[in-house]
């Protein structure tokens, strides 16, 4: 097995490059799908209890297997360094999404090229609001808000806890240390598909979906702060207005009703001069100029250098670390 540092460095950029080639792994055998079969499984349960500890149930099935299934994976393939390798990038490609980020709100934007409706009917998987009477703007709108909301849960997030816990162990190495450097950034997904699937304050999932709305709010706090300054500086570097973002961010960034989304949010906004409009739920940044579809592209541009600036980070850091060692 080649030395610590080396596999921690280069499982991220490997597995990065996987992503950014390949997008997503087939449905059949993505593991947020089956994370998703697990929730869904545990779900039907534990609904059935009329109260949190329902959802605090759920949590605790559903970290148990999905641990329990790394855990078989990384002992049968602990016999070829190799196909460990592979094995392992694989997976950790999965906790992220940054093809199918940038893709999808490529995606529309062509669609919008071609027609309203189209575009109407795509970004509709984007989003939870009718989307059928949207005009442009308030489809560019949405376009840009799910785009930079997930920056933070779709990459920063899983590879925050991966850089962390990748620090933890170069630091003071443990028994079984690649199993759960993997298997943090795992959970991490776990915990968001946890809150997606369950996450929502309606009658039948305010009391089953607690805690793991709660869970994900605590493990994006961090992440999402960190994400809306990487959003500032790579403002900066884009020659957009740098110092407009910072200042959109510390006005409007707790404007949503999530405590996490609205630091990437309102940071592009200010970036771009816009508002980003939910309507009767928020609305961030100020309209200095009109909103219209080339701001879609800059905010992918925007979201790119971000990723790519935390990804030069944490390799800089590691490596820091690493040296001093």
């Amino acid at each position: 097995m080649i030395e610590l540092f080396y596999f921690i460095i280069l499982a991220l950029l490997f597995s990065l490059a996987i992503d950014v080639t390949f997008g997503e792994l087939p449905t059949k055998i993505h593991p947020v799908v089956i994370i998703g079969s697990i929730i869904s499984f545990f779900k039907n349960i534990f609904i059935k209890i009329k109260n949190r500890l329902s959802g605090f149930l759920l949590v605790i099935a559903t970290t148990i297997v999905v641990s329990i299934l790394l855990y078989v994976l990384y002992v049968i393939f602990l016999f070829n360094d190799v196909l460990f390798f592979i094995l392992f990038i694989i997976l950790l490609s999965s906790t992220f999404s940054v093809n199918m980020l940038l893709k999808t709100a490529i995606d529309v934007k062509n669609d919008l090229d071609e027609s309203l409706d189209k575009a109407r009917k795509s970004v509709s998987y984007l989003v939870s609001r009718s989307t059928d009477e949207l005009t442009e703007s308030f489809i560019v709108s949405a376009v840009i808000e799910s785009l930079t909301e997930n920056i933070t849960d779709s990459y920063v997030a899983p590879i925050f806890y991966y850089a962390i816990f990748g620090f933890v162990i170069l630091l003071n190495p443990i028994n079984n240390q690649l199993y759960y450097l993997l298997l943090i950034p795992m959970l991490y997904r776990m915990f968001n598909t946890l809150d997606a699937m369950v996450g929502y304050k309606t009658d039948e999932l305010k009391d089953i979906g607690f805690f793991a709305a709660k869970i994900d709010d605590f493990l994006n706090y961090v992440p999402s702060r960190i994400a809306g300054i990487y959003v500032v500086i790579s403002a900066y570097l884009l020659k957009l207005d740098g110092k407009n973002s910072y200042r959109i961010m510390r006005r409007d960034a707790r404007k949503c009703p999530s405590p996490n989304s609205g630091y990437t949010m309102a940071t592009t906004a200010g970036a771009l001069n816009i508002q980003l409009i939910k309507k009767d739920t928020y609305i961030l940044g100020d309209a200095s100029k009109e909103i219209n579809k080339d701001d879609i592209t800059k905010a992918v541009n925007l979201s790119k250098i971000t990723i790519i600036l935390f990804t030069l980070t944490i390799l800089v850091l590691l490596t820091l670390i690493h040296v001093i060692l």
